[in-house]
């Protein structure tokens, strides 16, 4: 299928430069990926207008072939400018790496490096191969912070780091290599750089009428003020105060009851090892949890689950979910399926939190790979939750992409076990 072209942002030595990059798409039979560039040069450019006079005037590049490509020629100045989640800010890598592994940092390194694979993918960089297959750390950046906790976890920390410190002079001095700035056409290049000052223009007038009504807002919030003060100061009912929720889940087959909550910001399921307990029922699951002996599920561990055992035993356990905490997986897949007009993103956020959760809790990496933005599932649900007019639709069809959510949605429904 046609895989989108992206426009992407590279911080390196030579500057912030703009290109283009075409992530993993199936063209008869085999599997491509590509940036702009040509033979042995990677074309990058100073702004969004050199970019977009080079698209709309020049037919010999390595992206000339690709499905989508007829797309971008008509595209505005503003459609390439690369959105924050396609910035790759590689000359600061060493600073990132020499901060804690947090999620963000960690989340935008994993970032950075598999956009480097690609290039030293497509450019056939060993160079930049040998550095990044130099440390473990490399490898497992796409799992988040669990690789990098306890002590061997800090360890693997500290020794990417310190590879990254020695070694990622390396991998910029590779890229530096192939990069190349092509001259542009000066006719195109000219309006070009008109609709750039434009854009940038009109993004000013936004801000500043923005600027306004957080004003008139902030006016409004001061006579709401007391209201809201009354609304915090009510009671906040029996599983805000333990930290766990009651949750529904909704599929194709049948709707399911169980209980979650955070701690340190990692979800908990009712369950151990991988598998949820659930009830087709609200009254099934207070049942099964005044019933079972349930020590040695995950939840057990939480410091207030003796309270929720506690009313379970004597039958005052209300298990009202709301609707924060309803996941409806019914119908997403065929509503992907027939393209981003179709799919409700309320929906389809909730469903993605759901299935990431449920994944994580378990160790399964699985959604994680699937949703991430190199993959066209992923590019898919981060149009849809994430709209911006400077980013391309993704094009269809999309039958692979609905039928990898199935499968997802089909592996949280065999980790569900029934009460």
């Amino acid at each position: 299928m046609a895989q989108d072209i992206v426009p992407i942002e590279l911080g390196l030595p030579k500057g912030d430069l703009v290109t283009l990059w075409a992530p993993r798409w199936r063209e008869d039979g085999e599997e491509w990926e590509a940036f702009l560039g040509h033979e042995d040069d990677l074309y990058a450019f100073p702004d969004a207008a050199h970019l977009a006079a080079f698209v709309r005037t020049t037919e010999e590049h390595d992206l000339s072939d690709h499905p989508a490509w007829h797309l971008v020629p008509a595209l505005s100045v503003a459609e390439l400018m690369p959105d924050e989640a396609h910035q790759y800010d590689l000359v600061g890598v060493p600073e990132l790496a020499a901060e804690e592994p947090d999620t963000w940092t960690v989340g935008e390194l994993a970032d950075i490096v598999a956009i480097v694979r690609a290039l030293a993918d497509v450019c056939e960089l060993d160079e930049v191969h040998d550095v990044l297959n130099s440390a473990d750390g490399f490898a497992v950046l796409e799992q988040g912070t669990f690789p990098f906790t306890g002590r061997d976890g800090e360890r693997l920390w500290t020794d990417l780091a310190e590879t990254i410190s020695e070694r990622w002079d390396e991998v910029l001095d590779a890229l530096d290599s192939v990069v190349a700035t092509p001259d542009v056409d000066e006719v195109a290049l000219e309006k070009s750089a008109e609709e750039l000052v434009a854009f940038h223009a009109e993004a000013a007038e936004a801000a500043a009428d923005d600027d306004l009504d957080a004003a008139d807002d902030a006016e409004e919030d001061d006579t709401e003020e007391a209201d809201t003060e009354e609304a915090e100061a009510a009671p906040a009912g029996f599983w805000a105060e333990v930290g766990i929720d009651p949750i529904k889940i909704i599929t194709d087959g049948a709707e399911y009851y169980t209980l979650r909550c955070y701690l340190d910001d990692e979800p908990v399921f009712l369950g151990a090892d991988g598998k949820i307990d659930v009830a087709t029922s609200a009254r099934g699951l207070a049942k099964f949890l005044a019933n079972e002996d349930l020590s040695e599920n995950d939840l057990a561990e939480v410091s207030t689950w003796g309270e929720v055992a506690t009313k379970a035993t004597d039958g005052s356990l209300d298990l009202d979910v709301d609707t924060d905490n309803t996941y409806v997986l019914q119908g997403l897949g065929d509503d992907l399926a027939e393209g981003v007009d179709a799919v409700d993103p309320v929906q389809l956020d909730l469903a993605v939190e759901l299935l990431t959760d449920a994944a994580d809790w378990a160790g399964d990496e699985s959604v994680a790979e699937a949703l991430g933005q190199s993959e066209s599932l992923g590019w898919l649900v981060s149009f849809i939750l994430a709209p911006d007019p400077t980013r391309m639709a993704p094009s269809a069809p999309f039958d692979t992409e609905a039928a990898v959510w199935h499968k997802l949605v089909q592996n949280l429904e065999d980790r569900l076990v029934v009460h």
